[in-house]
């Protein structure tokens, strides 16, 4: 039987930081609380929930070992909504029928919006 995935770690320096960036761009809910050392994410329309956990100061944190990309049907509304929140998203790159760009969360890991599950 297949298995879904259901949820992502990621690492932080500042776990509240990290927490509000990924509430604020891509619309998770959180209480923020820290329990059992993780701060959980839940997204709003579906799909992987995020736990947010405390960095030890060995970890090297913004290596391209994992890019988190969210699907984005319009790219181009959702850079400048972004860019008005403090998030600045690099050029729109052009693909094989569908568009993307990147940016870093507060600990300098890779994210990324693709309209490439839009693709016709």
């Amino acid at each position: 039987m297949p298995q879904a995935l259901h949820t992502l770690i990621l690492y932080a320096r500042d776990m509240r930081a990290t927490a509000e960036f990924y509430c604020a761009h891509f619309g998770f809910m959180s209480s923020l609380a820290v329990v059992e050392g993780l701060i959980e994410l839940e997204p709003t329309g579906g799909g992987t929930h995020l736990l947010i956990h405390q960095a030890a100061k060995s970890v090297k944190l913004g290596q391209v070992g994992v890019k988190l990309m969210f699907d984005v049907q319009d790219i181009e509304g959702f850079r400048q909504k972004a860019a008005a929140q403090g998030l600045a998203f690099g050029p729109t790159h052009q693909a094989n029928g569908y568009a993307f760009a990147n940016a870093k969360d507060p600990d300098g890991n890779p994210v990324a919006i693709s309209s490439r599950a839009f693709r016709q």
